[in-house]
């Protein structure tokens, strides 16, 4: 019910934008999230964004250069990802969940399959 694009190969000091299309019914009450899951590591917060698109969230190392934004209206969620860094490649995936704790904990109801994101020095 989450389906990722955007993924792809980009220069370090490059931009993605990454997007997350849903078929989650009542989407607008779900809060959303974007993990990764660099080559080798487990899967990690990276940032979210509450139900109403008001408040977000943001793991330290990419705060400042990733911005999660929605559109409850097309129920698509996005990740503008700038400056990019090679440490930053890893498969990105989509989540969602109703409860705000277990979205960042990574504990949550829906997720996509992922999208690659390689950043080459």
């Amino acid at each position: 019910q989450l389906v990722e694009s955007g993924g792809g190969l980009v220069q370090a000091g490059g931009s993605l934008r990454l997007s997350c299309a849903s078929s989650i019914e009542f989407f607008s009450s779900y809060n959303m999230g974007w993990f990764r899951q660099p080559p080798g590591k487990e899967r990690e917060f990276v940032a979210a964004i509450d139900w109403s698109g008001t408040n977000d969230y943001y793991e330290a190392s990419v705060k400042g250069r990733f911005f999660i934004s929605r559109d409850n209206a097309e129920n698509v969620v996005y990740l503008q990802m700038n400056s990019l860094k090679p440490e930053d490649t890893a498969i990105y995936y989509c989540a969602g969940e109703s409860n705000w704790g277990r979205l960042v904990a990574g504990v949550n109801e829906f997720w996509g399959l992922g999208t690659q994101v390689i950043v080459s020095s």
